[in-house]
């Protein structure tokens, strides 16, 4: 797996919405549905992906945290499912289950969605405000498979904290990194 970092969507931008089916409910879901009170962060996750096995159950202690705190949490997988059968949507509804994901875990078959918020790798990670202005994208903290660095999550952590404490977004802001986003070939 080729290492691959987020780009780096403008601070401000306001957060793309969408309508797409949720593994777990099989209920559509756009993103008023699944926004929070305070903010709300966007995930694009797949199910193979190391660098995302390395860093579910922080996300998902981080999503149990502040859930309770008003910040709504949405995964999406955007992965061609054709050549990764382990990204296919019923796999999706396991791994949601068996990690116990607190949020919806969307899939966006056409890759639009991923387009509409210039997502690249897996995990990428967006935490937009309370009116829906993009305030934070990039990495959960400076761990990665095998690099022995505590995984903490405290990028995303602070972040959220700094949002919740109505401060400016934190700087400087490092780009996530892991899997590239599988792509659909034309």
């Amino acid at each position: 797996m080729a290492f691959t970092e987020s780009n780096l969507l403008p601070l401000g931008t306001t957060a793309p919405d969408f309508m797409l089916p949720d593994t777990m409910s099989g209920k559509s879901l756009s993103f008023n549905d699944i926004k929070g009170e305070n903010g709300t962060v966007v995930l694009f996750l797949c199910n193979h992906c190391p660098y995302v096995i390395h860093v579910n159950s922080t996300l998902v202690s981080i999503a149990n945290e502040y859930l309770k705190k008003g910040i709504g949490f949405v995964a999406i997988s955007s992965n061609d499912a054709e050549k990764y059968p382990d990204d296919a949507p019923d796999k999706m509804s396991i791994v949601a289950r068996v990690l116990q994901y607190p949020f919806p875990y969307l899939y966006d078959e056409q890759q639009d969605v991923a387009k509409a918020y210039d997502a690249a790798c897996t995990p990428d990670i967006y935490l937009f405000d309370a009116q829906n202005k993009l305030y934070y994208r990039g990495r959960l903290d400076d761990s990665r498979p095998k690099n022995d660095k505590p995984l903490t999550g405290n990028d995303l952590r602070m972040a959220i904290d700094a949002l919740l404490a109505k401060q400016t977004a934190p700087e400087p802001q490092y780009p996530s990194g892991g899997c590239n986003i599988k792509w659909k070939t034309e």
